[in-house]
C-alpha cells in the first residue's frame, strides 16, 4: 500500500500541472504531462528499494528492463507481440459491423517512428518497472494472482482519472475505460506469470498496446479508440476474462487444458 500511496503522492504535482497546461499531442488526446507522470510508479518503487536495500537494489531493480532470460518459453513472444494487434482488428471490425464512422485511411508518421517508439518503450518501462518489478509479486504473495491484477488494475484506473477528467470524458466513458484498463492489467499479470516473471515482456506488450493507439486510424472528425469506448474497452475486457477461463483465476499461469504451470 505504501507504493501506491507514493505514486500517487508523487503524481499529484502533475495533475495540477494539467489543469493549468493546454498541451496534448499524446495517443488518445492525453496530455503530455501524462508521459511524465509514467515515471511515477519506477520513481516509488526505486524510493522504496533504496530505503531497504540501498543503491544496489535499485540497480537490481532498473535490470528488470532487460530481464529476457527469465523466458524460457519464447513461445510465449508471440502473445505478447500479436495480441494487441489482434485486438486492436477486433475493435476495428465491431465499430465497421456497428456502421458508426470510421476513419479508412492510415495517417502513420513513418519518420517519426523510431523516436515514438523509443519514447513509449521508456514510458511503459517508468509504469512497469514499479507495478511489475515491484509491487506485483508482493500482492501475488498475499493473494490470488486473478484478484492481484483486479486491485491494481483499478488502482492503475484510478490514477488515470486526473487525466481523462482533464480531457473532458465523463462517468460513462470512465466507466468502460475502468474496464479496459482492469482488463489490460489482468493481460499484463498473464503475460508475466507465464514468462518466468518478465518485466521486459510486460514492457514490451504495453509499449505495442500504445503503439496500437497511435497507429489506429482516426482522423481530425473522428478518434475512434476515444470515440467509442463500450466497444474498445469491452473487447479488451472480454479477451481478459478469456485468459482468466483457460488459465486459472489462482496463478493465471496453469493452462486448462494442460494443467501445466510456468514457474516464477
Amino acid at each position: 500500500m505504501r507504493f501506491f500511496l507514493l505514486v500517487f503522492a508523487l503524481a499529484i504535482p502533475l495533475w495540477v500541472a494539467e489543469t493549468m497546461l493546454e498541451v496534448k499531442g499524446l495517443p488518445l488526446d492525453a496530455p503530455v504531462t501524462d508521459f511524465v507522470a509514467t515515471f511515477a510508479p519506477a520513481t516509488a518503487a526505486a524510493i522504496l528499494v533504496h530505503k531497504k536495500e540501498g543503491w544496489g537494489g535499485v540497480k537490481d531493480l532498473l535490470k528488470r528492463v532487460f530481464d529476457v532470460s527469465r523466458v524460457r518459453q519464447k513461445i510465449w513472444y508471440l502473445p505478447v507481440v500479436v495480441l494487441m494487434p489482434a485486438i486492436y482488428f477486433l475493435i476495428y471490425g465491431a465499430i465497421y459491423l456497428a456502421g458508426l464512422p470510421l476513419p479508412m485511411g492510415f495517417d502513420i508518421p513513418f519518420s517519426m517512428m523510431p523516436i515514438i517508439c523509443i519514447a513509449i518503450f521508456v514510458a511503459a518501462a517508468g509504469e512497469e518497472v514499479g507495478y511489475m518489478g515491484y509491487a506485483v509479486d508482493k500482492m501475488q504473495a498475499r493473494r490470488e494472482a486473478l484478484t492481484t491484477a483486479i486491485v491494481m488494475g483499478l488502482l492503475w484506473a484510478i490514477w488515470h482519472y486526473p487525466s481523462i477528467i482533464q480531457q473532458g470524458h465523463g462517468l460513462e466513458w470512465i466507466a468502460w475505460g475502468t474496464l479496459g484498463t482492469v482488463g489490460m492489467r489482468i493481460l499484463i499479470v498473464w503475460l508475466y506469470n507465464n514468462t518466468g516473471g518478465s518485466v521486459f515482456v510486460c514492457i514490451l506488450f504495453h509499449s505495442i498496446a500504445n503503439i496500437g493507439r497511435i497507429l489506429f486510424p482516426k482522423d481530425h472528425a473522428h478518434n475512434p479508440l476515444v470515440d467509442y469506448p463500450a466497444i474498445h474497452y469491452s473487447i479488451i475486457a472480454v479477451v481478459a476474462v478469456g485468459v482468466v477461463c483457460l488459465w486459472g483465476a489462482k496463478t493465471l499461469a496453469r493452462y486448462r487444458f494442460t494443467g501445466t504451470k510456468e514457474s516464477l
